[in-house]
C-alpha cells in the first residue's frame, strides 16, 4: 500500500521548490496526495478494511491543513498546486 520509494523520488524531483528540498509543503501534499489515491483503489476492493480507512483519514486531514497553509502563505503557489495536482474540480 505504501509508494515505492521511485515514485517517491519522482514525486519529490516533479515538486520540489529548489535543488535540495524534499520538505516544502508542495511536495507533501503531492506525495500525501499518492498515498490517498492508492488507499482509495485498496478500499474499493477491501471494503471493511476500517484500519487503513482511519489512515486514509488521517492524511486527507494531513493534507487539508497543508494546503490551508500554503493557501495563507502563497496563493498563487497553492493554485499552480491544485491545478497540477487535479485538485478541487
Amino acid at each position: 500500500m505504501a509508494i515505492s520509494q521511485e515514485r517517491k523520488n519522482g514525486l519529490i524531483e516533479e515538486y520540489k521548490t529548489h535543488d535540495n528540498d524534499t520538505g516544502s509543503p508542495e511536495v507533501q501534499i503531492a506525495i500525501l496526495t499518492e498515498q490517498i489515491n492508492e488507499l482509495n483503489d485498496h478500499l474499493r476492493t477491501h471494503k471493511k478494511d476500517h484500519h487503513s480507512r482511519r489512515g486514509l483519514l488521517k492524511m486527507v486531514g494531513k493534507r487539508r491543513n497543508l494546503l490551508t497553509y500554503l493557501r495563507k502563505k502563497d496563493v498563487t503557489r497553492y493554485r499552480t498546486l491544485i491545478n497540477k495536482l487535479g485538485l478541487r474540480r
